[in-house]
């Protein structure tokens, strides 16, 4: 009687491969013991068919079973091992030809699956911009979908390298501000301010602070005239020189602050005008411009700033992504909220975004689709033979009894029909 060699229960046999494991062994038995039936009503029926006729019909039919059940156990067999372990030609076929097999595999996914009419009419039956769109208006999945952001974001911080991240901070400052001629745009800008009389709040500022700090330190007048005075001039008339001199500057500050056309705001008016032309045009004042800002680059407090900088810029977002109710946090999470709504509710956005994400995945398929099928065929090569075997054995092997299992019934009733045809002949001639 034939054996069935079950695969037994492999590392990767766990959950639902276990339970596919039980029904295949469940299977198994029972084909077999159809085959151990059929082969009993042979011999009860071939033993006693000279005493009873009519058990030939049921020998015929047992004997025509047992050749269909044979014939199948022998086939479903030969597709993942030796029958009996007899090393017949073309049996033993997955094994055997494993790597064929996943070439072939890999090579129906690529012209089946990996076409872009296939992979564009399924993007869009899925309609991707309004799925993710409506699962992103739900206030909670936009909160998970922050929380997951957020993880990322804060794993990134960490692995950055605060050197790598300060000196390119450096580079990208100097590579940026050191190419371009300062003085013309400082120029150009500083005309359409001028223009525009912004200078008139910066100027206001500067008389005010002058004015309050003058009239808060009458003391720094005490000798700033005098002491430059003839040494045989009376006390008293320094004095006097000196009073008259911080009341007229105090007198000239309060003056410039309550007129709008004081000569001191016009002449600085003029001054601003003036210098924002030739930064634009005079090519000394230009030049010097250069110079101030090859110097300040150079300083080394633009590296200690660009530090500084990375330091803040880091703590702050620490700090708001950790931070649950941080704006930050709640900016991200209305954000996800906002694009999913947009999403729904923008068909014209939906269907821009649906055409682009079908054009980026057509193109990636195209690019790349033998590489992904490849990946199959890698796959498939990879694998130990045997453990191909039980592996595919495993998921279609179940319904391959049943292969056995109706050969033998269809075996048995071709074997009845056969004997009653032969029967009938014999009577008609």
């Amino acid at each position: 009687m034939p054996t069935d060699s079950e695969p037994e229960a492999l590392p990767f046999t766990l959950g639902a491969d276990a339970d596919r494991l039980a029904a295949l062994r469940t299977m198994k038995r029972f084909a077999t013991w159809l085959l151990v039936l059929m082969a009993l009503v042979f011999a009860i029926s071939f033993a006693l068919q000279e005493r009873y006729p009519a058990l030939q019909f049921v020998r015929a039919a047992a004997e025509g079973g047992m050749v269909g059940a044979l014939a199948d156990w022998f086939a479903v067999t030969a597709l993942f091992r030796y029958p009996l372990g007899l090393r017949i030609p073309h049996t033993n076929i997955i094994a055997n030809r494993k790597n064929e097999i996943g070439a072939s595999l890999g090579e129906f996914v690529e012209e089946n699956f990996l076409s872009d009419q296939v992979v564009q009419q399924k993007l869009e039956s899925i309609g991707i911009s309004d799925r993710v769109g409506g699962w992103l208006a739900k206030p909670e999945n936009a909160g998970r979908l922050t929380d997951e952001f957020v993880v990322a974001a804060g794993g990134t911080l960490e692995l950055l390298d605060d050197e790598d991240v300060k000196g390119l901070i450096e580079t990208l400052a100097r590579e940026h501000l050191a190419k371009p001629e300062w003085g013309p745009s400082i120029g150009r800008v500083g005309e359409r301010l001028v223009a525009s009389g912004q200078q008139h709040a910066a100027v206001d500022l500067l008389l005010d602070r002058a004015y309050l700090w003058l009239a808060d330190h009458p003391e720094a007048f005490e000798t700033a005239v005098s002491e430059r005075l003839p040494g045989w001039l009376p006390r008293f008339v320094d004095r006097m020189v000196d009073d008259k001199a911080y009341r007229e500057v105090l007198g000239f500050v309060a003056g410039a602050r309550a007129d709008a056309r004081h000569p001191l705001r016009l002449a600085v008016d003029r001054y601003l005008a003036e210098l924002s032309v030739d930064l634009q045009y005079d090519r000394e004042t230009i030049r010097r411009a250069e110079e101030l800002k090859l110097e300040l680059l150079d300083s080394p407090r633009l590296r200690e700033f660009t530090s500084e900088t990375w330091d803040a810029v880091k703590a702050a977002l620490g700090e708001a992504l950790a931070d649950p109710g941080s704006p930050l946090r709640a900016g991200i999470r209305s954000t996800f909220a906002e694009v999913g709504g947009r999403l729904v509710r923008d068909k014209a956005l939906g269907a821009k975004i649906d055409g682009w994400v079908a054009e980026s995945v057509g193109y990636a398929v195209r690019q790349y689709r033998h590489e992904i099928a490849g990946v199959i065929t890698e796959t498939v090569e990879r694998w130990d033979a045997a453990e191909t075997a039980e592996k595919i054995e495993l998921q279609v092997g179940k319904d391959l009894q049943f292969i056995r299992i109706n050969g033998t019934v269809v075996g048995a009733l071709a074997g009845l029909a056969i004997f009653v045809i032969a029967q009938g002949l014999l009577v008609l001639f």
